[in-house]
């Protein structure tokens, strides 16, 4: 019973808010000890349940870098950029990242692309700056809007590009779904029946995309 010693400690360290990794790496160390390991054991254990799950960490990487180029001026950069660009418009520019991450999801590179180290800065900035450049000033709603398309472009994006994929989970998860039921489908068969869904969902969010430009226009001129 005395192994049961760290469900307690958990309980008790939350209940006083303490730390809580400072809890459960208290709790491991009490159970560990009441199992008759020793502190070298212990310490082994954590090393391989780290290792196991080093993965995991990666995004602790990630996001203190992309932490630094903002704070360098990457958002100013991608703007600048979109000001150079003369026939760069928030319809096209907003497609064209729609494309770009369709094509990459359809060959698995699924995590090159994302909300924390594409969309908010570089692809929302650079979008907020191809609207400023139609319009003389963009009120703060139309801003989010901007950035709420940003997202949701690199959503659709991702949805329907990562199906064609023929070893993304999902296309695994039917083909095992059906051959339990006695339907023995090819993978291949899952994606090319994506593909037309694919290019449904671009054409869609592209005129979504083109109705959101003609909107800001609108209001622009009416203001």
């Amino acid at each position: 019973m005395l192994v049961l010693i760290g469900i307690l400690i958990i309980i008790a360290g939350f209940l006083l808010r303490f730390n809580p990794l400072l809890v459960i790496m208290a709790s491991a160390l009490a159970t560990g000890l009441a199992a008759g390991l020793d502190i070298a054991a212990i310490i082994a254990a954590f090393g391989k349940a780290f290792n196991d799950t080093r993965y995991v960490s990666i995004i602790w990487i990630v996001l203190p870098v992309i932490g630094l180029l903002e704070a360098y001026g990457l958002q100013q950069h991608a703007r600048s950029l979109i000001d150079r660009m003369k026939g760069a418009t928030l319809g096209r520019l907003l497609t064209g990242y729609l494309l770009l991450r369709q094509a990459m999801a359809a060959v698995g590179l699924t995590s090159v692309a994302g909300h924390a180290q594409t969309v908010r800065p570089l692809v929302a900035p650079m979008a907020e700056a191809a609207a400023e450049a139609r319009n003389d000033a963009l009120s703060e709603s139309q801003r989010e809007d901007v950035k709420a398309f940003a997202a949701a472009t690199d959503n659709v994006g991702l949805f329907f590009g990562e199906d064609i994929f023929l070893a993304i989970g999902s296309i695994l998860l039917m083909k095992g779904l059906l051959d339990g039921y006695g339907y023995e489908i090819e993978p291949l068969h899952f994606s090319l029946w994506a593909i037309p869904t694919a290019i449904a969902a671009f054409l869609i969010h592209g005129l979504r995309l083109r109705r959101l430009e003609k909107r800001m226009r609108k209001q622009e001129a009416s203001a």
